[in-house]
């Protein structure tokens, strides 16, 4: 009886005593598997009566269920040269005091931009600069890849860095 105590105590110590401190975290992974968004740019009129464009998703981006589609809208270059991007929906503020946003909704194989407003905003007030030559680049990112990066959708910079 008194080797099997002392055995498991030997065992016990052994099991016990080779334990240390953890290491440090490694860096965070995606468990081997790449992914990568996609995306494409359209540029277009949003004119009268509907102020809206619809644009086909192209055959070769394949867009999941799960997929977070997003619309960026081009609202200028800066001075270095570099495109600046807004995430939709973006409001715009006229000169007038009256306000109307770019928005857009999508199904599997369209997504569709346009221009809404309150009831009682004046479309006639919309500047050339407003309705025509817009462009609008579409992002979609697998949205488990969004969710275990804490990805903020509201910096191009940062989303443009995951797409192909």
């Amino acid at each position: 009886m008194r080797k099997i105590a002392s055995l498991v105590f030997a065992l016990t110590f052994l099991l016990t005593a080779c334990e240390g401190d953890p290491g440090p975290p490694g860096p965070p992974g995606q468990n081997g598997v790449i992914i990568v968004g996609q995306s494409f740019e359209r540029t277009t009129d949003l004119v009268a009566p509907n102020y809206e464009a619809t644009f086909e998703i192209p055959l070769d981006i394949e867009l999941l269920e799960t997929d977070m589609v997003l619309v960026y809208h081009l609202v200028g270059i800066d001075i270095d040269g570099l495109d600046i991007w807004r995430l939709l929906p973006d409001t715009v503020y006229t000169n007038d005091g009256q306000q109307f946003q770019y928005n857009f909704e999508h199904n599997f194989d369209l997504v569709t931009v346009f221009i809404e407003a309150p009831s009682t905003f004046d479309f006639n007030s919309l500047l050339d600069a407003d309705i025509f030559d817009q462009t609008f680049r579409t992002v979609i990112l697998p949205v488990d890849f969004v969710n275990s990066n804490n990805l903020d959708v509201t910096n191009y910079s940062d989303v443009m860095e995951y797409i192909q």
